[in-house]
């Protein structure tokens, strides 16, 4: 089963987040197959889901981003500012949060989960 694009997008930011913060660096084809990875195909991002929240990230000085040329390709590496290594734990709190408020609006038991 994979998650449709609607739960996803309000997800991104704190997963692209939390991935920068274990990886030190990552380029978006990195980030894509890491999640693919992670969970097991269940999440499946795409480049174009990816690349306006990197965008968005870097335009709020979130991340930062180095230039790489490996033979005649030009690689963006995105790293996490300083300002995005303080608010990746602010946005990951405020999705549990949100977790477990929707778990209590649907009565979903804590011991299911």
């Amino acid at each position: 089963m994979n998650y449709s694009s609607e739960l996803l997008k309000g997800t991104l930011k704190p997963i692209v987040l939390k991935l920068l913060a274990d990886n030190k660096r990552m380029y978006g084809y990195e980030m894509t197959q890491r999640v693919k990875e992670l969970t097991s195909g269940k999440i499946q991002l795409s480049e174009g889901a990816l690349y306006p929240i990197l965008h968005a990230l870097e335009k709020d000085k979130l991340v930062t981003v180095e230039i790489e040329f490996i033979g005649k390709r030009v690689r963006k590496y995105y790293k996490l500012s300083p300002a995005g290594k303080s608010s990746t734990k602010e946005k990951i709190s405020e999705l549990l949060d949100f977790v477990t408020t929707v778990k209590l609006l649907l009565d979903i038991k804590t011991s299911l989960a």
